[in-house]
């Protein structure tokens, strides 16, 4: 078994198998109800856990209904214009254990007609925490499950994938779901963005304008707004994962999206330096 292994350093995720169970269980817990209908994906943030593990594992959490038999996580960290990128190894490294790839799935997608606007997919060789640091998520609510690791650049090549992968899965009978992966807005002087300057005005306008906008062009269930939104406001740093969960979720018959919390780093810690954080579900409402 090819085995692609863990590449984080300690203090992105506990390194102990029942102190994620029960880190994961614990969050979940709390949470009231997802969405009343069915879930196709979500999107969850990617940085440490004590940043924003909660809200990845809200956005997991959502798609336990459904009871895919894979999971697709996007991951971003790619440009526009940028190939989109599969990891190729059978299987994902975890503290739970390995988790199985869904090879048969990838192979499905990649005879799709248009994986990607024409790009086939590449095989990704990089490390990447926009992947990564959901993996122990996924592998203490959805144990047994396969997955499958993409990584989609910030273009409309995202929604492509996205459509496509819906096609391979249903070609295959395959119950799918998917997260995709992205941090919002990245502010201050460690990121070289601060349009507001500092302080309690530029907190405002990250929380309430500026990611707030990305967020709603998801809700709305509009991907290609989120990626003009994403690329000229920088109000996102991996929106085409984001755009391509939403896209697998439309192929499915999803028909709104819903913002289950939205925090940012400066909930943990006070800094001239902060990221925002969603967790979103697409899903179709019940008859």
């Amino acid at each position: 078994m090819s085995l692609r292994r863990r590449s984080l350093p300690r203090g992105w995720y506990p390194d102990d198998p029942q102190a994620i169970r029960d880190l994961v269980s614990a969050w979940v817990d709390k949470w009231p109800a997802p969405p009343a209908g069915k879930v196709f994906a979500a999107v969850s943030p990617h940085a440490g856990w004590s940043f924003s593990g909660r809200l990845a594992a809200l956005a997991a959490a959502s798609l336990v209904p459904a009871r895919p038999s894979t999971i697709v996580v996007f991951g971003g960290h790619l440009p526009s214009g940028a190939q989109p990128l599969a990891a190729g190894e059978s299987g994902y490294e975890t503290p739970l254990g390995p988790i199985i790839a869904d090879l048969e799935l990838l192979q499905a997608l990649e005879a799709c007609p248009r994986p990607g606007r024409g790009r086939d997919l590449g095989r990704d060789m990089e490390c990447d925490n926009t992947v990564e640091v959901l993996l122990p998520i996924v592998a203490a609510l959805f144990p047994g499950a396969k997955v499958l690791w993409i990584r989609a650049p910030n273009d409309e090549t995202a929604i492509d994938l996205g459509e496509a992968l819906f096609v391979a899965s249903a070609t295959l009978g395959r119950s799918v779901a998917c997260i995709g992966s992205t941090d919002l807005t990245h502010y201050g002087p460690n990121y070289g963005f601060s349009p507001k300057g500092r302080g309690r005005e530029a907190e405002a306008w990250v929380r309430d304008s500026n990611d707030r906008r990305f967020i709603d062009a998801l809700v709305d269930m509009d991907g290609s707004k989120a990626l003009a939104l994403a690329q000229s406001e920088r109000s996102a740093c991996s929106a085409g994962a984001a755009a391509a969960a939403l896209a697998f979720a439309r192929a499915g018959g999803a028909s709104r999206g819903t913002l289950i919390e939205y925090a940012t780093s400066l909930d943990l810690r006070r800094d001239d330096s902060f990221v925002g954080y969603a967790a979103i579900a697409f899903y179709k409402e019940q008859a």
